[in-house]
């Protein structure tokens, strides 16, 4: 294990909840934190733009009625994912709302900014950036992030072709801070695989659309539940990076996913996911991780995360860990 800052020491269970571009949002986001694991949730999730002070003030509250309920049981800290891309022409003003609520942990993804990772930090917060490779962990971290979390082979949406024992091994050669795996974790078995490997934390993402809680179309969940790893797609056809898609969405849009041309990623608009070939994602082409094989229902949150939590325990038993 790393040396963890006291935000992330306090979370009850080694797992946090991927930001979901659309179907995250406070209602998720509170579960998530009720259950045990840290929630987020995109600020380009609330449009317009004047909502995330809503938002935030909704998660804030609620989850401080919470705590004061159960103090014995405290709520997982929640964390913000900030698109740092020059696109967004809206990180100057979201961020500006995260600190009046001194959100706790910031998730950043597609580019790292030193004045980003400083202004999260004076406010007490801390940054956990997304990342490919070894090559762009290192410049995240010499940026000022707090930590990372690689992106690997089989994550839901943008994803790395890298093997996670690859990623996690390399990164922890030189790197002792917070780490969370992301691709394909969809059981507590997976959870404590991720631990042992030398993350902190595992990143989970598809598992959080089948649930109630999400702002998903029932289509996208009862897709998830009848589908397994061979129903997904890798291309950078829809949005300029490579990501990973329910190949039956893809279908559903008139398209062959056998068959996608690959698509020109100076054309991308990255903070709102919009670009050439970006008119139905990630409306209609919805994006999977290949764990989606362990996901037989829609479940409330809640259940989730009790059942990884149940999963987990049993998978350290097998191997005669307490």
């Amino acid at each position: 294990m790393s040396k963890l800052p006291a935000i992330l020491q306090s979370v009850p269970f080694p797992a946090i909840a991927a930001p979901l571009f659309i179907i995250s949002n406070p209602k998720s986001v509170i579960a998530q934190c009720k259950a045990g694991i840290v929630g987020s949730m995109p600020a380009l999730n609330a449009r317009p733009a004047a909502q995330l002070d809503e938002w935030l003030h909704e998660i804030t509250e609620e989850l401080a009625a919470h705590d004061r309920a159960h103090p014995e049981a405290k709520a997982a800290p929640f964390a913000i994912n900030q698109i740092v891309h020059k696109s967004n022409d809206r990180l100057e003003q979201d961020m500006m709302v995260c600190a009046k609520y001194k959100v706790p942990i910031v998730i950043t993804s597609l580019g790292a900014r030193e004045d980003v990772n400083k202004a999260v930090q004076a406010w007490g917060g801390i940054t956990m950036h997304d990342v490919i490779s070894n090559v762009f962990a290192r410049k995240a971290i010499e940026k000022g992030a707090t930590g990372l979390i690689p992106v690997a082979a089989g994550a839901g949406g943008h994803a790395s072709v890298k093997s996670p024992f690859a990623m996690v091994q390399e990164i922890r050669q030189w790197f002792d801070g917070p780490l969370a795996l992301s691709g394909s974790i969809a059981t507590g078995g997976a959870v404590l695989a991720a631990q042992a490997m030398g993350a902190d934390f595992a990143y989970i993402g598809s598992l959080f659309i089948a649930t109630p809680e999400a702002r998903a179309v029932d289509g996208y969940k009862e897709m998830i539940v009848a589908s397994n790893s061979d129903d997904i797609v890798y291309s950078n056809f829809y949005t300029g990076i490579h990501g990973n898609y329910l190949k039956g969405s893809i279908k559903n849009a008139g398209m062959d996913p056998d068959n996608l041309p690959q698509s020109d990623p100076s054309k991308m608009n990255f903070a709102t996911g919009e670009g050439a070939n970006a008119a139905k994602a990630w409306r209609d082409i919805w994006g999977c991780g290949q764990g989606i094989g362990a996901i037989d229902a829609v479940r409330p949150t809640a259940e989730v995360v009790a059942k990884l939590k149940r999963e987990y325990a049993e998978a350290k038993a097998r191997i005669g860990l307490r």
